[in-house]
């Protein structure tokens, strides 16, 4: 099952555009719906902490990101991540749009859109942080996670998961905090927010590794094809495979 062919556009997948699909709902869901709520919950010891509603859902992205460079190599991931990229960017500009549209005056209309103001009328600011981040992050996950796979031999899937999630988290979270929210909230609480959000995240792919094992296992025999990147082209700046 074994290939380090430097085209993998040779061959195609049974469900490759499924887990790409997945993929981009993920992001598009996880920064729509949970981005703007915070949400507590008081834990043993720690007492009632404050997190982001996001991420619960955000993390999944990594982990399918794990497993498409896993099993069908990075050139796939790093499509998936651009593709990403664009339905995200599109989200943005249309919640521009709709939120700047001059509404029909009657009551119901006037709360509509304030409620839309509400939950779409992020500042660019953070749009561009958010797209930003998680371009940068994603990337950086897909590379670390094959180039371990070439130096480990395809073995440790656990340590190529986790160790790529914490590269990926680290330059997601300290990119998303430093350029939405420097100079706007004191440093200091912009690094302890960093921080905290960065171990969370990279907490759920801990919790998520056997079932990361399950899925990487099911597709490798569907797909009978176990991908490593001996000659890929690790550019970011590209879409094609």
């Amino acid at each position: 099952m074994q290939n380090s062919e430097v085209i993998p556009s040779t061959r195609r997948y049974r469900y490759y555009d499924l887990l790409l699909v997945a993929f981009v709902t993920v992001l598009l869901c996880s920064n729509l719906i949970g981005a703007g709520k915070a949400a507590t919950i008081t834990l043993p010891w720690l007492g009632e902490v404050t997190y982001g509603a996001g991420i619960l859902f955000f993390p999944i992205s990594y982990l399918f990101g794990d497993i498409l460079t896993e099993v069908y190599g990075y050139a796939h991931d790093r499509r998936a991540v651009w593709a990403g990229f664009a339905a995200l960017s599109f989200a943005a500009v249309m919640s521009l749009v709709v939120v700047s549209l001059t509404p029909a005056q009657n009551t119901y209309m006037q709360e509509y859109q304030h409620g839309l103001e509400t939950v779409f009328g992020n500042t660019w600011r953070i749009v561009i942080a958010s797209i930003t981040a998680f371009w940068a992050g994603s990337l950086a996950n897909g590379y670390v996670m094959a180039k371990l796979k070439i130096r480990t031999a395809g073995k440790h899937l656990w340590m190529r998961t986790i160790g790529s999630t914490a590269v990926g988290e680290a330059i997601d979270s300290s990119l998303f905090y430093m350029l939405a929210f420097y100079a706007i909230w004191p440093i200091e609480q912009v690094i302890a927010v960093a921080i905290a959000q960065y171990f969370l995240k990279t907490g759920w792919e801990v919790i998520m590794t056997p079932v990361t094992y399950k899925v990487v296992a099911w597709l490798k025999n569907k797909e009978q094809e176990d991908y490593f990147d001996n000659n890929t082209n690790f550019t970011p700046f590209r879409v094609s495979l």
